[in-house]
């Protein structure tokens, strides 16, 4: 689930870089190839059916990749707020069953500044191998490795929320 972990974080930097603007984020399937690399789809069409086909895909594993993720924008309720967030579903398909899911709040630009919150921890199943706090340490390095969105994501942190 590192490995998975690190993929994770690297996409949902490219994620917060690509809404930092103000855009809204197509959503996207990142995994990684049989030689180790990561690729990208964006699913292009209706959001919500490209959700469920990227949902799909994460189940199926059509690309067949070591680890999948799957990030879209969304809303997520916190202290009775709802607020908007990244969510990011993940998959090693090593470990069968397992997923993890993330929400990174963000306070949109249209808001007057643009802030990313902590993310939270949405679902953790089948992972007890794994200990938690290693999977986030991961997913952070995974933010650090991409160089534009981690510079925004740094600029623009919020630990408030």
């Amino acid at each position: 689930m590192m490995t998975a972990s690190e993929l994770a974080g690297f996409f949902a930097a490219h994620a917060i870089w690509s809404v930092s603007d103000g855009a809204m984020l197509i959503p996207i399937l990142g995994f990684t190839t049989e030689d180790g690399k990561r690729s990208m789809h964006r699913l292009v069409g209706d959001n919500q059916r490209m959700v469920e086909e990227g949902r799909k895909q994460l189940a199926e594993n059509p690309m067949n990749a070591d680890d999948a993720v799957l990030l879209y924008d969304g809303f997520l309720t916190l202290g009775g707020e709802k607020i908007d967030a990244i969510f990011v579903e993940i998959r090693a398909y090593f470990m069968p069953g397992a997923r993890m899911t993330l929400g990174v709040p963000y306070t949109p630009l249209s808001s007057g500044k643009f802030r990313v919150h902590k993310p939270k921890l949405l679902e953790w199943v089948e992972c007890d191998d794994v200990p938690q706090d290693s999977a986030l340490a991961a997913f952070f390095a995974g933010v650090d490795a991409h160089e534009q969105g981690a510079a925004v994501w740094n600029a623009a942190l919020d630990q408030s929320k």
